[in-house]
C-alpha cells in the first residue's frame, strides 16, 4: 500500500528544473496492484520518487486513465509516495498539496516540513506559469507578438481553483485561495476572505476573514469581514490553533488562541496567549476578586464569549448563551 500516488503534467524552466505540476486525479492510500503497470514503465523501485515519463506513448496503450497523457505535450511526472516523509522534489510537493485541497487529507495531518526551500518563486501570468529567471524573455516575446503578458501574481503557491475546485464551494476572488487549502462542503469565501495551504474550513462556514496556515475552522463557524487567526509560518508562533463549531469570530477581530464550541469574540478584539482576561459572572453577582486568566489558560474552551469592556478597557469573559446559525441559502 502507497501512501499517495500521483500522475502529472508540469512545468519546468529554461535549466529543466520543476516549477510546479497538475495532478488531475492523485490517489491516497494506494493499492500496488492498481498501478502496477505505470510502476513498470517507470522502473518504480520502491520509496518516495518522482520519474520523468519520457515515453508517454506507452501510456496510451495502458488505456483507462493513463490514456489522456499520452498525447502531452507537456513534461510528464510520476510521483510515488511509499510513506508520508517530508517532501525533497516540487512534485513531491505539488502532490501533496493536491491531496489536501482534493480534500483526501485534512490540514495539519500530512508532512510538510521546508516546503518553502523547495517550492520555487513563479510568475503566475496568462500564458501559465513562468520561472523568474525566464519572465523577461516571456515578456518580451509576447510583447514582440503583440500579445502583452498578464501577470495575475508572483509567489509560491498558486491559486488552488487553477488546480482544483472542489464541489459545493463558492470563492469571490480566486487569488486568496492557495492551493493546500482545504475547503469543506458548503464553504462560501468573500472577497476580503483568504485560505492559506495547510489551512481549512470543514463546512459550511462564512469566510470574510483570515484563515492562517495550519487553522482548521469547525462547521457552522462564521469569520467575519477583516479578522484573522494567528498562523504558525511567521511571528514566532508554534501553537497550531483551531476554531469550534458554529463559531463567530467579528469583524477585524483576531484569535491567537483555539476556541472551543459555540465561542464569540466581539468585533475588534484580538486575543492572544498572553492577553489578560477578566471572568464575568453575571448569573449571580460579581466577585469582590475578579478572577483575572491568561488567553492560553482559556484555549479551546467551549461556550464563551470574548468582550472588551468600553468604560474600563479590560478584556471580559463570559458564558455564551447563544450560538450562531449560518443562512442555509448562502451554503447550500
Amino acid at each position: 500500500m502507497l501512501f499517495s500516488f500521483g500522475l502529472g503534467v508540469g512545468t519546468k524552466n529554461s535549466l529543466g528544473q520543476w516549477i510546479e505540476v497538475y495532478f488531475s486525479n492523485p490517489s491516497f492510500q494506494v493499492p500496488a496492484q492498481s498501478i502496477k503497470n505505470i510502476a513498470e514503465l517507470c522502473k518504480y523501485q520502491g520509496g518516495n520518487t518522482s520519474i520523468e515519463i519520457t515515453n508517454p506513448l506507452a501510456l496510451e496503450k495502458m488505456g483507462g486513465m493513463w490514456a489522456p497523457f499520452a498525447m502531452s505535450k507537456k513534461p510528464l511526472v510520476a510521483v510515488f509516495l511509499e510513506s508520508d516523509s517530508a517532501p525533497v522534489s516540487v512534485p513531491e510537493v505539488y502532490l501533496k498539496l493536491h491531496l489536501l485541497s482534493h480534500r483526501l487529507v485534512k490540514p495539519n495531518s500530512i508532512n510538510l516540513t521546508d516546503i518553502f526551500k523547495i517550492l520555487p518563486n513563479v510568475a503566475w501570468t496568462s500564458a501559465g506559469p513562468i520561472d523568474l529567471i525566464d519572465l523577461e524573455a516571456h515578456r518580451l516575446n509576447y510583447r514582440l507578438a503583440g500579445q502583452p503578458l498578464e501577470i495575475t501574481m508572483v509567489d509560491k503557491f498558486p491559486r488552488m481553483t487553477d488546480y482544483v475546485t472542489p464541489p459545493g464551494v463558492r470563492i469571490a476572488d480566486a487569488t486568496r485561495v492557495r492551493l493546500g487549502a482545504y475547503l469543506g462542503t458548503g464553504t462560501t469565501v468573500m472577497q476580503e476572505g483568504f485560505i492559506n495551504f495547510n489551512a481549512g474550513t470543514e463546512g459550511p462556514n462564512m469566510i470574510e476573514g483570515r484563515v492562517s496556515s495550519c487553522v482548521f475552522v469547525g462547521a457552522g463557524s462564521d469569520l467575519g469581514g477583516g479578522c484573522s487567526t494567528m498562523g504558525v509560518l511567521s511571528g514566532g508562533n508554534s501553537e497550531k490553533i483551531s476554531i469550534g463549531k458554529r463559531c463567530l469570530i467579528g469583524a477585524n477581530a483576531g484569535v491567537g488562541i483555539s476556541l472551543g464550541d459555540d465561542c464569540t469574540v466581539e468585533a475588534g478584539l484580538y486575543i492572544t496567549a498572553a492577553s489578560k482576561i477578566t471572568i464575568v459572572n453575571t448569573e449571580i453577582r460579581q466577585p469582590t476578586t475578579p478572577q483575572v486568566f491568561k488567553g492560553k489558560e482559556l484555549s479551546g474552551k467551549s461556550n464563551l464569549l470574548f468582550r472588551r469592556n468600553s468604560l474600563s478597557g479590560r478584556i471580559e469573559c463570559l458564558k455564551n448563551k447563544s450560538s450562531i446559525n449560518l443562512n442555509p441559502d448562502l451554503h447550500g
